[in-house]
């Protein structure tokens, strides 16, 4: 039984004859019942669990991070670990999915805009310790109150198993962070009912070996096949008459390409009004992210962890995430405005340096240094280097529209010192200037807040159309919590597609989610101590100054697996020599 289509050149019959399994298997896919597939999930969970180590090393490998290096963290965290997160996600709500009584145990809540607010994070005595201090909500779109919001989660799940329609959909892998594929594959297989063509990302696909095993529960049931291959493979695919649906994280360009065509004919279609596609997308495509730095008085050690958080937003995987910060938006006349960036210039300069891994990084750095008016350089290890440019002059249409995907930060100054006001005025600077509305993210000072006023502060976030906002946390948090929605803020369209259409993850399985948001403390402990912030965070684990991360990313997704208070001490141990 072929179950990874190995081939390296084209072969539409290789590919038909993928397509062919699955489709005769998606019927009997779509009526697994969910005892079948808490089975299945659990089954997933443990086979990731023993070839975590595996994975991690050779995604390390072909990143190029020295032997050794704590930056392999990053892969534990956003690879084997989301996945077995993503398990337990969906193996605690189909477990309670009688009556929706998964739905008893969330807190709601009303906001200052009117929505629905539902808490996800913490959920369980481990989220209080492991991630304390760190919450999340999904907010629902207008319309989701107390009382539909059973009718508005698990739809997909209220008919019965027997009477679903089998089909089949075509998941286009990311090339840049290990989780997205496997991630994407379980939403549209486990809310969709869907079997599932995954296309590995040239990029990536070293990674197949590892999925293949992770994911064989499926394979073997031929509701999943993993192929490889260029985008001739993905445009033969994408027009399969045997595939109904396709899910894309990548570049709004490919997308485009998909849903109108290439050159020519796509300016044509899309003039025209008449797609090319004639099937459902959804997609995630990445944004030009925002952090939105609210004047304060901050302390020499709020201003240095401060650096540290705002150099993660950036260069975590050396700055090839859709939901890297690229826009740093600061009080022009915030008086330690310049200290904060000379400390930020020190946390990167102090960094161990990688190389820019993704291709077309080279090119497209250049191109953000040919349209800056400034440039300046910060040289990190031997490999690494980040581009810092000011962004306020003039459009700036490569800083604003366009997402550079790599190491790159451009820097917006605003002319408001009062902290509201700015705000309101960062928030409009985002909303109207910046590309795209995946994820922001907000840095503000317990004290700025209550100045501020709790009200009138979610009032203003409630403005900022964003599908993923951190505040004092950095929006990547809502990507490895998969409990939380992941996509843009709604309202894209197929002609202005922005961020992308639809959202994944979500393993409470809500239908109408707007958006995320986390919130994490101001100071990481014992800082926090004096504050009375509630936290056992020193450092969190996936700051890229984080000393022993590759340490608690191993221990993190051993204690995901198998959560035990025996695994605990030697996370704390680590944690407390980051």
């Amino acid at each position: 039984m072929n179950q990874i289509n190995r081939i390296d050149c084209f072969d539409a019959d290789a590919l038909d004859a993928d397509v062919a399994v699955v489709s005769a298997a998606a019927t009997s896919w779509a009526h697994t019942t969910t005892a079948e597939r808490i089975a299945i999930l659990d089954e997933i969970r443990d086979r990731t669990a023993a070839v975590a180590d595996g994975w991690v090393g050779i995604a390390a490998r072909r990143k190029l991070l020295p032997a050794g290096s704590p930056l392999a963290g990053e892969e534990w965290l956003s690879g084997p670990y989301a996945l077995i997160s993503a398990c337990n996600g969906l193996i605690e709500t189909l477990s309670n999915l009688d009556g929706k009584r998964f739905l008893r145990r969330l807190r709601k809540r009303r906001t200052a805009t009117g929505q629905l607010a539902v808490r996800v994070l913490p959920h369980t005595l481990w989220d209080r310790l492991l991630l304390s201090g760190v919450s999340a909500e999904i907010w629902m779109q207008p319309g989701v109150t107390s009382d539909n919001l059973a009718s508005h989660t698990a739809s997909a799940y209220d008919a019965p198993a027997a009477g679903r329609t089998g089909r089949v959909g075509l998941v286009l892998g990311a090339g840049n962070i290990a989780a997205i594929a496997p991630l994407d594959v379980l939403h549209m297989m486990f809310v969709e009912h869907r079997a599932v063509i995954l296309k590995m990302n040239p990029v990536n696909d070293y990674l197949t070996e590892y999925l293949s095993n992770a994911l064989r529960p499926l394979i073997v049931r031929d509701a999943l096949r993993i192929v490889r291959g260029g985008a001739d493979v993905g445009a033969y695919l994408c027009a399969h008459p045997s595939i109904s649906a396709i899910h894309i994280t990548g570049a709004a360009a490919s997308h485009d390409a998909i849903v109108w065509g290439a050159g020519a004919e796509g300016v044509a279609n899309r003039a025209a009004g008449t797609p090319k596609l004639d099937k459902t997308i959804t997609s995630e495509l990445g944004a030009v992210c925002p952090t939105i730095v609210v004047p304060g008085s901050w302390s020499r050690a709020d201003l240095a962890f401060q650096a540290e958080h705002i150099a993660t937003q950036k260069l975590h995987n050396s700055g090839f995430n859709c939901v890297a910060c690229q826009m740093l938006v600061i009080s022009a006349p915030w008086t330690q405005k310049e200290a904060l960036l000379d400390r930020l210039r020190r946390v990167m300069a102090s960094l161990q340096g990688r190389p820019a891994y993704y291709p077309g990084a080279a090119a497209r750095l250049s191109a953000f240094s040919d349209e800056a008016e400034r440039i300046e350089r910060v040289d990190f290890g031997t490999d690494g280097v980040c581009l810092l440019a000011p962004a306020q002059a003039t459009t700036h249409g490569r800083m604003t529209q366009t997402e550079v995907f790599g190491p790159a930060l451009s820097v917006h100054e605003i002319g408001e010192d009062d902290p509201a006001a700015f705000l309101a005025a960062a928030i409009d600077y985002a909303n109207t200037r910046l590309h795209g509305t995946l994820g922001a993210n907000i840095l503000i000072h317990p004290a700025t807040l209550r100045q501020i006023g709790q009200r009138r502060f979610e009032e203003l976030l409630g403005g900022l159309r964003y599908g993923a906002i951190a505040i004092n946390a950095w929006s990547g948090l809502a990507f490895l919590n998969t409990a939380c929605s992941w996509g843009a803020f709604p309202g894209h369209t197929l002609h202005d597609v922005g961020s992308g259409i639809g959202v994944v993850h979500n393993t409470w399985l809500f239908d109408r989610p707007e958006r995320s948001v986390v919130r994490a403390p101001w100071r990481p402990f014992p800082r926090n101590l004096l504050s009375g912030e509630l936290s056992l965070l020193p450092k969190p684990p996936w700051f890229v100054s984080h000393r022993t991360q590759h340490h608690m990313g191993r221990l993190l997704t051993r204690f995901q697996h198998r959560p035990s208070l025996l695994k605990l001490p030697r996370i704390f141990l680590h944690a407390l020599r980051g």
